[in-house]
């Protein structure tokens, strides 16, 4: 979660002819299927996303380049930072787009600033460059829009920005951002009229000429951080909006109801002639399964609940999961999710997408590991806590918050900041200490998750004092990004 934006302008991944609608342009590896994509290289670099910006530290947030290479003498290390031109951004969330490399979208417009990066990551992969600053100013001019969040390449060589709402940060200002192919302001997506009620996330499928998107809440509210009450005043979402593809117009709105608020990451299944995908609802912590019913309209069931935990010593007498971020792996086998404050990470499979299966679970975290004043209390009263292990001699502070899955479905990588107004409400050791990233390696067999003891990445201990790593992306693609058509 979060708001200023980076692209990733790289070699292509993929192109129209190709059936992979991630990317712009021709060139590059370009896989046919996701299945042929998981046969490709093991991933060698990864970026992260590293934010000062409320942390107190007057330092431009940046671009850590991160090797992940077992073989290289700098394995688990940031061998590059690139830091942005701005003070203030709170960069989050990213995507690709060929012709450069990586677009990344700053939370500070966002939720701060509102800028779109785009970085140069073709060049020279291990040390990206900046490439064009898209000014929010130009964004707000030309069609209202602030706080861009979710990036998605287009067939056409266009790109595709949520955006979460107007520049006071007011959600009834969210809509969709469309720059082309040099980046330049084209307009609004969606047609007049048709801005769904709150933004946040979004895929599409093409061959159900079908994109759907979520709702998080107003910028004006989350930027502050998280209260209660602003849930009941209706400051939050918990829609799903059902729009053609590509026409831009808004069919149909899901009502989550209430076991659907905040409804955050949203996935179709990778296979692009399936009609189905999941969405996290933080909140409420629930795994919600969108679909196509035999009328053409869609609807939704609840797939996986994770119960709330009744506890002693914390602002409520129940803790919600608070489901952050999700993914799927490639060949649509395994759905991998994070409870940011509980502190687990989840494996399911879900061959059968009504009745998925856990199978792996491990403890990376959260507010109610061992050494913490917090207790999750039994039905009998007895209280408890999870062992978290420690790392290279490191224990594991904040929770689980962001995931990337190597092309392959072996490797999950995980870092730990939300947004640092929420990161100092729930994680305050966070901003004093910095992140974290562990990877975690998975068993594609018969399921399992096991933390991988020789990887961990401190960003306590960065040049310019400990910084909050947030999301992260491949030079090339990756399940997060990629949609084939």
């Amino acid at each position: 979660m979060a708001t200023d934006a980076s692209v990733f302008k790289h070699g292509v991944v993929g192109n129209e002819n190709h059936g992979h609608a991630a990317c712009c342009n021709t060139g590059g590896p370009g896989y046919a299927t996701p299945l042929e994509a998981m046969s490709g290289p093991r991933e060698a670099l990864i970026y992260v996303t590293c934010v000062y910006t409320g942390t107190g530290r007057e330092k431009p947030d940046y671009l850590a380049t991160v090797d992940i290479d077992p073989s290289s003498p700098t394995y688990s290390k940031v061998i590059h930072r690139l830091p942005v031109p701005y003070l203030g951004d709170e960069l989050h969330h990213s995507g690709g787009a060929l012709t450069v490399g990586n677009i990344f979208l700053n939370k500070s417009s966002l939720f701060r600033s509102g800028r779109i990066y785009v970085i140069d990551t073709k060049t020279n992969s291990k040390a990206p460059s900046l490439h064009k600053v898209v000014e929010p100013e130009d964004i707000v001019q030309k069609t209202g829009l602030a706080y861009p969040h979710t990036s998605h390449c287009l067939a056409s060589g266009d790109l595709l920005v949520s955006c979460l709402g107007d520049k006071d940060g007011n959600a009834a200002g969210n809509g969709f951002l469309l720059l082309d192919s040099e980046f330049n302001v084209k307009g609004r997506w969606e047609k007049p009229g048709h801005s769904p009620l709150f933004g946040y996330d979004f895929w599409y499928q093409p061959q159900h000429k079908t994109m759907i998107s979520s709702s998080w809440g107003a910028p004006a509210a989350f930027t502050k951080g998280f209260n209660l009450q602003h849930v009941s005043d209706g400051l939050y979402g918990r829609h799903l909006h059902v729009y053609s593809w590509p026409g831009g117009e808004l069919k149909q709105t899901l009502d989550l109801g209430s076991t659907g608020l905040l409804p955050l990451e949203i996935r179709f299944l990778h296979d692009p002639s399936k009609d189905t995908g999941f969405v996290g609802c933080a909140l409420t912590s629930n795994m919600v399964r969108f679909f196509q019913t035999q009328d053409g309209s869609w609807s939704h069931e609840i797939a996986i609940s994770v119960k709330p935990l009744k506890v002693q010593n914390w602002i409520l007498p129940e803790m919600p999961g608070l489901i952050t971020d999700f993914l799927i792996s490639l060949d649509d086998r395994f759905l991998y999710f994070v409870n940011w404050l509980h502190g687990d990470v989840r494996q399911y499979n879900i061959e059968d997408p009504k009745n998925p299966v856990l199978r792996g679970q491990v403890w990376v975290g959260g507010l109610i590991q061992k050494g913490s004043p917090i207790v999750a209390e039994g039905e009998d009263g007895k209280t408890w806590q999870f062992d978290v292990p420690e790392i290279q001699g490191n224990q594991l502070r904040g929770g689980p918050q962001m995931i990337q899955l190597s092309l392959d479905g072996k490797r999950l990588y995980v870092t730990n900041s939300l947004f640092s107004t929420w990161d100092r409400q729930f994680y305050p050791d966070l901003l004093e200490k910095g992140s974290h990233m562990l990877q975690i390696d998975v068993d594609t067999e018969k399921g399992g998750l096991k933390i991988n003891p020789n990887f961990f990445v401190d960003f306590a201990t960065e040049p310019d004092g400990p910084s909050l790593a947030h999301e992260m992306r491949y030079p090339g693609g990756d399940c997060t990004s990629d949609i084939w058509i």
